[in-house]
């Protein structure tokens, strides 16, 4: 990784992105990297848009926001069409395969099967944030995979701990399958 990475997570409320934020900064501290990581969600919290942001470097970060997404994440219509402008051209676009776009977008685009994995492979949908991070380390190797499972593990609910490390090898998965 050179420079600056600006990632944005991007969904409805409730699915955890913000968690994932949280768990994709601390793995870059953990990689000996320096990250921030920002959120912000709608009054609805759950249903409504959400957004987390996180910057990755291995300088000093001089401003705390995302301006122009060198990858964005979106697991629902509405945050994609909401934030694809953020998106910097020739960025990297990581949709759920549930999302329509239109043609000749001018980004890297991946389209995965986030939410039906977490659905019907995994049984537990409130997984498909830690899916998504296991998507986003294998496209873009911006942390570690030792960094991000002990961040994962780190922060979800005791007992959970399997749970969790299948759904990022699942991850893992869509894009090495």
């Amino acid at each position: 990784m050179e420079g600056q990475k600006e990632i944005r997570l991007s969904g409805s409320g409730g699915q955890g992105l913000i968690l994932g934020g949280i768990i994709l900064a601390e793995a870059a501290i953990l990689d000996g990297k320096n990250a921030i990581q920002s959120q912000s969600y709608g009054p609805e919290a759950r249903g409504g848009a959400s957004k987390a942001e996180v910057i990755i470097s291995n300088d000093e970060i001089d401003y705390p926001k995302v301006e122009q997404a060198d990858l964005l994440l979106s697991l629902t219509q509405v945050s994609c069409d909401k934030y694809i402008d953020t998106l910097k051209e020739g960025g990297i676009l990581v949709i759920d395969s549930s999302i329509e776009l239109l043609d000749d977008l001018p980004f890297n685009i991946i389209k995965i099967p986030i939410l039906n994995t977490a659905i019907e492979k995994i049984k537990k949908p409130m997984v498909a944030n830690i899916i998504a991070l296991g998507a986003i380390q294998a496209i873009t190797d911006v942390v570690s995979k030792n960094s991000l499972e002990a961040s994962v593990l780190k922060r979800v609910p005791k007992g959970t701990e399997q749970l969790n490390r299948d759904a990022l090898m699942e991850g893992y998965n869509l894009i090495k399958g």
